[in-house]
C-alpha cells in the first residue's frame, strides 16, 4: 500500500459504513435490536477508522489540498457538496458518540430522539465522502504537474 492508495480506502471505508447504516436503519424498522446494535456499532467503528485513515493521509501529504480538476457548474456543486460535507463532518463527531451513549445506557428513548438527527447527518457525510472521492479522483481529477 503506497499513500495515493488511501484516499480509495478511505472512500470504501465510507461506503462500508453506509451499508452498515441502511442495514442498521432496516433492522431497527423491522424490531431486530441486536442486528441493528451490531450494525451501527458495525458502521461507527469503521468510521472510526475512515477518520485515523484521513487524518494519517492528511498528516503524511503535509495538510496538501488535493484539487478539483472540474470546471464550470459541476465545480459549484463540488464545492456546495464540499462545504456542507465538511461542516455536518464536525458536528457528527459529537453526534454519533453522543447518540450511542445513550443506547448503550439504555436510555433508547432519548436514545431515538438524537438518532432522527444523527442518522440523516451521519449517513449524508457517509455518502458524500464517497462523492468527494469520486469527484476529486475519478470523475474530474486535477491534471498532474510533473
Amino acid at each position: 500500500m503506497t499513500l495515493h492508495d488511501i484516499p480509495a480506502l478511505n472512500a470504501s471505508l465510507n461506503a462500508l459504513a453506509t451499508a452498515l447504516m441502511t442495514a442498521g436503519f432496516v433492522f431497527i424498522h423491522r424490531g431486530n435490536r441486536d442486528a441493528h446494535r451490531r450494525c451501527m456499532l458495525g458502521a461507527g467503528a469503521v468510521s472510526a477508522l475512515f477518520l485515523v485513515g484521513y487524518v494519517a493521509h492528511k498528516i503524511l501529504v503535509r495538510g496538501v489540498h488535493t484539487p478539483f480538476g472540474g470546471e464550470g457548474a459541476i465545480r459549484t456543486v463540488y464545492y456546495a457538496m464540499l462545504i456542507s460535507h465538511i461542516i455536518l463532518a464536525i458536528s457528527i463527531a459529537y453526534l454519533v458518540p453522543r447518540t450511542f451513549l445513550l443506547a448503550i445506557k439504555g436510555d433508547f428513548e432519548r436514545h431515538r430522539a438524537w438518532a432522527r438527527w444523527t442518522f440523516p447527518i451521519w449517513y449524508y457525510v457517509s455518502v458524500t465522502g464517497v462523492l468527494v472521492y469520486l469527484f476529486l479522483y475519478v470523475w474530474w481529477p486535477a491534471a498532474r504537474v510533473s
